[in-house]
């Protein structure tokens, strides 16, 4: 791992940083109950479309405080949601502040937080939205939906495509035969349509849980088609090999060939498929939900949160802050493609 981060950092520092970036935003989305200063439902009602809150260092009257504070903030204008701060009284910024009990990966229970204030006044580093919740709570806590389906959906679908293509590949005959039309039969139908109309097939009263499985099953049974293909060509080169042949020659089951000769020579390409499908997976997860068919509210994915902003005309002049949502979804799939690409050259055996 060492010597791959190694090469990967002389071949592009570019990618070298997505990398870490990309590591940096899983641990932000899967760390969320700590790091988030509120709970994704948590609501302030007197705060809809807030402004991202100003973090100060001088008050009012010009003195400096070592300590960064806040000011609470009071409706000015309650049509067009415009806020004025209070400057009466400081809200100084606390780390490790203690609050509503929360559960880390459903299990372990906290009730500190990283960084809060004391109520009345509210930290909203990204502003609310319409029901005066805290957006970056709640792009934390989405993220770890967003992305972790794209994880789960990778391993699922990519585990499925090279057993399925290694398998067609190695036996051949009427196994690869029967096992190559179905695949043909799935990359028939366009993916997006096809994630529709699977979606469509159950109903839509499921608990959040209930979908999240969902999706996942959903965009793991349409992404394995064309890497199967793919991994079969590569088998049927690969079997041909002297060391293959040596193998067989040996006595060697059939399966420990395919898991210890075959697919470790498949996984240079595959690490870099994986990498470079990601994108598609939290694409497809917020597709659904901007359709309102994926995760429901209360519970935030990065496309249910970006979805209320559709038709909002307002959004655009005076919360713009509600479509970030959509710039992060834009910066992980081009780090996801910056690294994916660097990859397939580090990886390469030719570049060697």
């Amino acid at each position: 791992m060492r010597k791959l981060l190694h090469r990967l950092k002389n071949h592009s520092r570019l990618a070298y940083f997505s990398l870490w970036f990309l590591l940096v935003f899983y641990f932000a989305s899967f760390f969320a109950d700590i790091l988030a200063p509120y709970h994704f439902d948590h609501q302030f009602r007197n705060k809809p479309y807030h402004p991202p809150t100003k973090i100060h260092f001088f008050d009012s009257r010009g003195h400096f405080h070592i300590r960064p504070f806040v000011y609470n903030t009071v409706v000015d204008d309650p049509v067009f949601k415009t806020y004025r701060e209070d400057h009466s009284k400081i809200y100084p910024l606390k780390f490790f502040v203690r609050g509503k009990e929360r559960k880390i990966f459903f299990f372990f229970k906290t009730d500190r937080y990283l960084f809060g204030v004391d109520q009345p006044a509210g930290i909203f580093l990204f502003g609310t939205d319409n029901y005066g919740r805290d957006i970056f709570s709640r792009l934390l806590y989405g993220g770890r939906i967003s992305l972790s389906i794209s994880l789960i959906g990778v391993f699922i679908s990519f585990s499925l495509g090279m057993i399925t293509g290694g398998i067609a590949g190695y036996f051949g005959g009427i196994i690869d035969q029967t096992l190559m039309r179905l695949v043909e039969i799935l990359m028939v139908f366009p993916s997006f349509y096809l994630m529709l109309s699977l979606r469509a097939m159950f109903p839509l009263n499921l608990s959040s849980i209930q979908v999240y499985l969902l999706i996942v099953l959903i965009l793991s049974l349409i992404g394995w088609a064309g890497l199967a293909r793919i991994i079969r060509g590569m088998v049927l080169s690969i079997k041909e090999e002297d060391y293959i042949l040596a193998a067989k020659s040996l006595g060697l089951s059939h399966w420990k060939i395919l898991l210890f000769h075959i697919f470790p020579n498949t996984f240079s390409y595959s690490i870099t498929a994986i990498t470079i499908s990601v994108p598609g997976y939290i694409i497809g997860e917020a597709a659904l939900s901007l359709l309102g068919l994926g995760i429901q509210e209360p519970y935030p994915s990065w496309g249910n949160i970006l979805s209320s902003t559709i038709g909002n005309l307002r959004v655009l002049g005076d919360a713009p802050w509600l479509l970030l949502a959509g710039i992060f979804i834009f910066v992980v799939l081009i780090n996801f493609n910056l690294l994916g690409d660097a990859l397939r050259n580090v990886l390469d055996p030719k570049n060697w």
